[in-house]
């Protein structure tokens, strides 16, 4: 039996491409009426207007999430249009900086670690409270493999990442028993545009890293968010999934 969000508003954020885009119209195609937050209002907008025209009913709020008024202002715009929150999926994120760590700008680590982890906090702040209004809800972080392993150059991005998985185990621990679930998925490399700019090579060596022989769709790691959206995740809270073919498995 497939879930059901009739009646039940979810909020997406980074959802005007890659894995939001796909979890945005996923929440739409189960019912759901949903908030497509992006600071790209060209890609959020197409977003809204394809759930349209798919049936389905959602509104574009531009927000940078690496401003906490920003994410507050986003959970009131929600109660606003829709008069409740139950799903949310913190998705938007960067790739960042790519540098040796002694090497990697101040700047450059201090501005993935507010697009990727205090984002992460100042959307559960909110959107935490909003779900209390009503019977709970369901809150879905979007971390990654390495938000568990280490990667090369990629020092913020990594900081980050396990930052999310811990804030997930927290908020699980914490809120729960009031009826809020919170999760974290962790892709593996999922062709993206984050990944758009990688020549072929770079993508043939990620390629190699996952056992299962390719790279990963939006559209996978949207059907996880949603199961563990849904009440046939009931008992599941504070957990980390990866969905990465395998690439944590070796």
């Amino acid at each position: 039996m497939e879930p059901s969000f009739a009646g039940k508003v979810a909020l997406v954020t980074g959802a005007g491409s890659g894995i939001g885009e796909a979890t945005a119209k996923l929440y739409a195609a189960y019912g759901a009426k949903v908030i497509v937050a992006d600071l790209n209002e060209k890609g959020g907008n197409a977003v809204v207007d394809a759930i349209k025209k798919g049936g389905g009913e959602a509104r574009f709020v531009k927000c940078d999430v690496s401003q906490a008024e920003a994410c507050a202002k986003l959970v009131e715009e929600t109660l606003r249009a829709y008069g409740r929150l139950d799903y949310a999926c913190n998705n938007a994120g960067i790739g960042g900086e790519q540098n040796m760590l002694a090497d990697m700008s101040v700047e450059g680590f201090n501005k993935v670690i507010a697009v990727n982890l205090s984002s992460v906090f100042y959307c559960m702040k909110y959107q935490i409270p909003a779900m209390l209004q009503n019977d709970g809800g369901a809150i879905v972080n979007m971390a990654s493999i390495l938000g568990q392993v280490g990667f090369a150059y990629s020092a913020g991005y990594v900081a980050a990442k396990h930052g999310v998985v811990g804030l997930t185990q927290n908020a699980g621990i914490e809120y729960s028993a009031k009826g809020v679930r919170v999760n974290a998925v962790g892709p593996g490399f999922i062709d993206t545009p984050l990944l758009s700019q990688a020549d072929a090579k770079t993508k043939e060596g990620l390629v190699s890293k996952h056992p299962i022989g390719r790279l990963g769709t939006s559209e996978e790691v949207a059907e996880l968010v949603i199961w563990l959206s849904s009440d046939k995740a009931s008992f599941v809270t504070g957990a980390y999934y990866p969905v990465d073919g395998g690439y944590l498995a070796p």
